[in-house]
């Protein structure tokens, strides 16, 4: 079983991130908000492939499942400012 936090570390060490929060309760199954100026100009799918290269092997075994949202930084503060933070 994978904890969040090793997700988080895993894709931060192989993805500059601003901002990154994995959650997920039973160990296989995690969903995650991912923030790096590495998206820019990349299409959605680009973006999420550049975090799965990240934990390899991982994906797919020992990590069944990662429902990712992703942004650049800017895509993120204005996500935010309509949020009101």
């Amino acid at each position: 079983m994978f904890q969040a936090e090793e997700i988080e570390r895993l894709v931060s060490q192989g993805l500059p991130c601003d901002f990154i929060q994995i959650q997920g309760d039973d160990g296989v199954h995690f969903t995650g908000i991912v923030v790096s100026a590495e998206f820019a100009g990349k299409p959605r799918v680009r973006q999420h492939q550049a975090v799965y290269a990240t934990l390899g092997p991982l994906m797919g075994n020992e990590i069944h499942a990662l429902q990712l949202t992703t942004y650049t930084p800017e895509q993120w503060a204005a996500f935010r400012k309509e949020l009101g933070e």
